[in-house]
Formats: structure tokens, C-alpha cells, sequence
């Protein structure tokens, strides 16, 4: 009886995933000493379309040249109905691509044609067939209706990220700061990740002067399941991993739930026993084993 078997996507720790605009060299300069969990060099929203075929440039520059520091590196590319993802792809895809970061990727479908572009482009270049992973964005309503399929489409998706501007417009929703109109669709998304077996990843918070509003919003997102956060400044990326992290007392509290279940417990035929006054069964358990699995995964990234 082992629950923290069933969570293959601990080995993957993407607390803080930070958004470095390709065509800034600047700012890809800088984003390996920010301690992020992933960088990601965007060739999407933050790049004007006169300024992409210079981003991709840039972008496949940069995996090959940038310091690595035990970082996943990502390109988040145009989506499929661009007519851009299959030139960038064969622009960044080389040894040290680790993922790709997948807009609008509102069907299954769209996920088996990235699978097998990256696939065929592995061959040629002589990569592991299966090492570039796909993250894909949830973040139109169809995308969040089939967000599951979305997420096991293929082996290669190990998280998937909800984006809340995209799916506010495709809604024709106003964005408010308390977020309550994403509220159902955040979760929503989460609970499919779980499902599928994926780590969910949050929306970015497009105001990133005010660090406490954004401790409240990873918070809020960690409350539903989320593991980690997109970053849009360095200055959020502390925040992300501290919060993302296990607390202290609850990795303690769960390795004592896991100790004495397993001694009172397990060993002795029983699904139920008290721990301090408390009721202990076997969900329970389960749920102490992977917070102690997320926090080793968590203490090997560090802060």
C-alpha cells in the first residue's frame, strides 16, 4: 500500500516558471541567477508578430549558449493555427531543449501533431525520442472541456498550464483582481491534471509590483491543487517557490501520520487508528505520502 507511487510527476518540480520575452537578451541574461524552477523563452504574447522570426532567432541562440544552472529549459512557441509552431520548432528543438510550451492546445489532436513533429525531429537530430515535453495551455472554454484528453494525449505532457487571460476573452469575462469569474475554471483544470496525472501550473498575475496580492493568488491557486505559478518578473519567482513548497510543520506532521499508520497501522492489520487525537485512516495516509514525496522532490530544487 504505497499512494506515493501514483505521483510519477514528483520527479518534476516547477514551483516557478519564469517568462523571458526571446528577442530581450538583457533579460535572458539575468533569468538563470533567478533561482526559477523553469525558464521559459517566450516567442507568444510578449513578442510583437514583425518582432517573432527575430525571437525564434534569438531563442535557439540562447539554448545553446546559456548557462545551465539544473533549470528546465522551455520555449513557449506560437500555437498550431499560427502556421509558426513547425518553423520554431525546427529552430529550437536540439540537446538542450528540455519542453515546450504549448498555447491554445484545445485538442488532443493538436497535442499528437506537436508529439510527432518533435518526434521526427528528435530522429533526425539524433535526441532521445520523447525528451522535449510538452506543456500545454488550457485557456479557451473548449480547452477546459477537454482538458483531461488534452493532458493524455500524450507521454510527453508531464504538466499542464490554465491561462486565465485567453479564457477570460474567449468568455467575454471582465478580469478582476479577486479572480472570482476564473474561479470554477481553475479548478476545473486542476482536477483534470490530477486526473491525468499531470502537475497543474497557474496563470500568471500580470501585476507584478505587488507582492503581497501575488503571495494571496498562489495561494489561492495552491488551495485547488496547483503546484506551481507562471512568473512574469524575477521579483515573483521567491514567492512561487517558497510558497509551493510544503510548509515545514506539515512535512512534519505527515512523516509522524506515515510513521505511526504504518507501525499501528499496516503492521498490525488495522485501516484505522488514532494519531493525537485524531482519526487516521487509510486517505489519509495516502495524502501524508505524497506530501512527503512533493517535499523531497521540493528540498532537492531548493529555494
Amino acid at each position: 500500500m504505497n499512494g506515493a507511487d501514483s505521483i510519477s510527476t514528483a520527479s518534476y518540480v516547477l514551483r516557478s516558471i519564469l517568462f523571458v520575452p526571446a528577442h530581450r537578451p538583457r533579460f535572458i541574461e539575468k533569468a538563470p541567477g533567478s533561482s526559477a524552477d523553469a525558464i521559459c523563452l517566450d516567442l507568444e504574447d510578449s513578442v510583437l508578430w514583425s518582432e517573432k522570426p527575430k525571437a525564434r532567432d534569438a531563442a535557439k541562440e540562447a539554448i545553446a549558449s546559456m548557462p545551465r544552472t539544473g533549470y528546465m529549459l522551455l520555449v513557449r512557441v506560437n500555437g498550431l493555427q499560427t502556421g509558426l509552431l513547425e518553423e520554431e520548432l525546427e529552430a529550437v528543438v536540439g540537446p538542450g531543449l528540455d519542453g515546450i510550451s504549448l498555447p491554445k492546445a484545445d485538442i488532443a489532436q493538436t497535442m499528437q501533431h506537436v508529439d510527432a513533429v518533435l518526434t521526427r525531429l528528435e530522429r533526425a537530430r539524433g535526441l532521445p525520442v520523447g525528451q522535449v515535453k510538452i506543456i500545454p495551455w488550457i485557456e479557451l472554454a473548449i480547452g477546459v472541456v477537454n482538458a483531461y484528453e488534452i493532458c493524455t494525449s500524450t507521454p510527453r505532457c508531464i504538466a499542464a498550464s490554465f491561462g486565465a487571460e485567453d479564457f477570460a476573452t474567449d468568455m467575454g469575462l471582465k478580469r478582476t483582481r479577486e479572480g472570482e469569474e476564473i474561479a470554477w475554471p481553475r479548478a476545473a483544470t486542476a482536477v483534470a491534471c490530477r486526473a491525468a496525472d499531470v502537475l497543474p501550473i497557474d496563470t500568471p498575475d500580470p501585476d507584478y509590483t505587488d507582492l503581497e496580492h501575488f503571495e494571496r493568488d498562489c495561494r489561492k491557486a495552491l488551495s485547488v491543487g496547483y503546484r506551481g505559478k507562471y512568473c512574469i518578473h524575477p521579483s515573483q519567482v521567491e514567492t512561487c517557490n517558497r510558497v509551493f513548497s510544503p510548509d515545514p510543520a506539515e512535512v512534519e506532521e505527515a512523516r509522524k501520520i506515515v510513521e505511526v499508520f504504518e507501525r499501528e497501522g499496516v503492521a498490525k492489520g488495522l485501516a484505522a487508528i488514532a494519531v493525537e487525537g485524531k482519526m487516521v485512516d487509510i486517505p489519509i495516509y495516502v495524502r501524508a505520502q505524497r506530501l512527503l514525496a512533493w517535499a523531497e522532490a521540493a528540498g532537492k530544487r531548493g529555494s
